[in-house]
């Protein structure tokens, strides 16, 4: 997809830039309110993110411009205001979504993905399988041999970050700021801890985490006999 990225701050600009384009997508970015109204005319998205909190002209200001001009266009608003009068005032401008700073990046994008989908196809993205796993994004169920395997959200979004990438070997760092987000150092041993607790829970299904020895996790793409 094409996805205009409108943010202020450098190292969240970078690290959605960085992510979006290593997932396949074509990204166009706007550091300024002002400015992102060219860019979205230039750039002609398939979704926006949009920072609140901008220079020049505020984020609602930039929605109220590209409702006028694509009523149709998801537009996710991407904030540190966790106000409800905040999120009510963008829902009213035509805002399709609310994620608030901070967050995690698999957060972001399996936002980016609901919303760009509708139907049967929205129903098919939003379930994963892998290793014997079933996953659905959209009721957040896991499910081994068809029977329910209760998570916790951070584990469900751990879990799901791993099927996205059924055979890749993702760094403890890629993990990390797929699940956790930018805010978390690098150094910290969250992804261990939790790769312990879904393997824990996931049972004899839970072999289909294969550690990869000073590399980082690699979820098989079947599980083994």
């Amino acid at each position: 997809m094409n996805i205009l990225v409108v943010e202020d701050e450098p190292l969240i600009m970078s690290f959605l830039e960085r992510g979006l384009v290593a997932e396949g997508h074509t990204v166009a970015t706007a550091e300024r309110g002002d400015t992102a109204l060219t860019a979205f005319s230039a750039s002609r998205p398939d979704v926006v993110v949009l920072d609140v909190m901008l220079p020049g002209i505020d984020g609602f200001d930039v929605l109220a411009a590209i409702r006028a001009a694509n009523p149709q266009v998801p537009v996710i608003m991407l904030t540190a205001r966790g106000e409800i009068a905040d999120r009510v005032r963008g829902l009213d401008l035509g805002a399709t979504d609310y994620v608030v700073k901070p967050f995690a990046f698999a957060e972001l994008t399996a936002r980016i993905r609901a919303h760009t989908r509708d139907g049967q196809a929205a129903r098919s993205a939003a379930r994963l399988e892998a290793g014997g796993l079933e996953l659905d994004l959209l009721t957040r169920e896991v499910r081994v041999d068809e029977a329910e395997v209760p998570l916790s959200a951070r584990e469900f979004a751990l879990l799901a970050y791993l099927m996205r990438h059924p055979g890749q070997v993702l760094s403890r760092e890629q993990i990390l700021n797929g699940v956790w987000g930018y805010t978390f150092d690098p150094r910290s041993n969250l992804v261990d801890v939790y790769i312990g607790y879904l393997r824990r829970k996931l049972g004899q299904a839970g072999d289909v985490i294969e550690t990869v020895r000073g590399m980082g996790y690699r979820l098989r793409r079947a599980r083994a006999a």
